[in-house]
Order: C-alpha cells, then sequence, then structure tokens
C-alpha cells in the first residue's frame, strides 16, 4: 500500500475494551494489553507504506525481538483508551518503537518494543527493502521510565510444563506467535496475583522461533525477595524466549 495521505509519524488510535480480553474481574487480560499495542504499531506501519502486506513484496515481516511493559493501571471493560506510537530508531534491519495507553487522557501504561526485519522465505533478519525516511524519529522521547534489557535465566530454574505448539499458536509468520509465549507462562502464575492486578512491569526476550508441533518446555524461577518471577521456554538445549515480571 502507498504512503496514507493521512500519514503522521506519531499515531494515536482509540479502542474500546471488550468482554472477550477481560478477566473475571472485568479488567484487560495482560496478553490482550500486548495484543492492543501490537495491532497500533501494525496500523501506524499501515498507513507509513511499511505493514506486513507491503513487506510481503519482498518476503519480510516485522518480528518482535523484545518488550518492556511498565504498568500503572489497568482499563476495564467498556473503557475507550487511547494508544499512542512513534518510533525512537530505525534502520537497516532494527526498528525501537515507543507505545502508551491512556484513559481519559491518563497515562496507565508505557511500553518499548524492539523489532527486527525478518525473511519469511530465507527465516533470517535482513535489512528492510522499502523505504522509510519519512518517518519522524524520536530517540529521547522515551514511554518507559526503563528500557529493555537482556533477561539473565537462573540455572536453578524449575521445569513447571510441557507444552506442544500447536496450529492455534501460530500467527500468519507461521511461527508461535508472541504473545502466545505470555499466555503460556502466565497460566503458570497464582491467578490470585493476576486478578488483583500486581503486576508493576515485564519484560520480554523472544530468541528463536518456534513451529508447529515443536515440544517445549517451560521453566520457572524466583528471585530471593520474592520481587521478581523469571519464565523460560526451551526447545532442546536452546532457549526460545524469556519473561521477567516484577511484581508490586
Amino acid at each position: 500500500m502507498p504512503i496514507s495521505p493521512n500519514f503522521t509519524s506519531v499515531l494515536s488510535k482509540d479502542w474500546e475494551i471488550n468482554f472477550t480480553q477481560c478477566t473475571p474481574t472485568g479488567y484487560l487480560k495482560y496478553t490482550d494489553l500486548c495484543n492492543l499495542l501490537q495491532l497500533t504499531a501494525a496500523a501506524h506501519s499501515e498507513v507509513g507504506g511499511i505493514s506486513f502486506t507491503d513487506m510481503q513484496e519482498f518476503d519480510q515481516a516485522w518480528v518482535l525481538s523484545r518488550m518492556r511493559v511498565e504498568i500503572k493501571a489497568l482499563p476495564k471493560w467498556q473503557d475507550v483508551v487511547t494508544v499512542k506510537t512513534w518510533i525512537n530508531s530505525l534502520e537497516n534491519s532494527r526498528s525501537v518503537r515507543a507505545l502508551e495507553m491512556y484513559v481519559n487522557g491518563e497515562k496507565i501504561v508505557g511500553s518499548e518494543t524492539f523489532w527486527a526485519v525478518f525473511n519469511t522465505k530465507a527465516r533470517r533478519p535482513e535489512a528492510l527493502a522499502l523505504p522509510f525516511e519519512h518517518f519522524e524519529l524520536f530517540p529521547e522521547n522515551r514511554a518507559t521510565e526503563e528500557g529493555f534489557s537482556k533477561i539473565n535465566i537462573n540455572p536453578e530454574k524449575e521445569s513447571v510444563f510441557e507444552k506442544t505448539v500447536y496450529l492455534s499458536d501460530l500467527d500468519i509468520v507461521n511461527h508461535a506467535n508472541n504473545v502466545k509465549y505470555l499466555e503460556w507462562c502466565l497460566d503458570h502464575v497464582n491467578p490470585k496475583r493476576i486478578l488483583k492486578q500486581e503486576v508493576k512491569s515485564f519484560e520480554m526476550n523472544f530468541l528463536k522461533e518456534l513451529s508447529l508441533n515443536d515440544k517445549v518446555i517451560i521453566h520457572e524461577s524466583d528471585n530471593e525477595d520474592q520481587t521478581e518471577t523469571t519464565f523460560s521456554i526451551t526447545k532442546g538445549e536452546k532457549t526460545c524466549f524469556a519473561l521477567e515480571l516484577h511484581w508490586k
């Protein structure tokens, strides 16, 4: 698609929270929070001419590599949220994108995301084949208090679950969708902690893609003062994903 005449380097988009996105308490699920952030990023790439459709002409797609989410509060059913996004950096095969969520003008979520250009046939990163100079970059305008980081995995981690990747786990790029990793891990958190909204922030590292019928093991470990919980997902001896939850 060509660059939209309505294109701007900072995009704001409204979403109404529906009941399918909520926990039994009526508040937005953490997985659906990530979905809304990523859908807004996708909307910005569409109007900017670097969407999945545009990139598939060159067998390319954006894939998420790292993500940090800081949460002040969660929206609830029927709230209308505004998600705002802009790009901090974009060069060659990499991009850092900022996202913020607001309710009634109050910022409740900030997120920093790191994306890579991925060749969907060769299954490897490569430089973006499309022009992107029309995007103004905002390197100093950060959406989070801390940036994303490499998650350290405790070698004393405990195996908590074995999982097979099913068709329902795959996305349009034909690998396990990034939100699925988060969902698999949160299913092994004490439900009371989720329902009480005790997650202050979380980080995710996406290290290796998973495909249909892959068999993986989910591991968990807590730090000494119980303020952080780390999950990792391994296939064979290789770590595919890491999640670090920071508790209130």
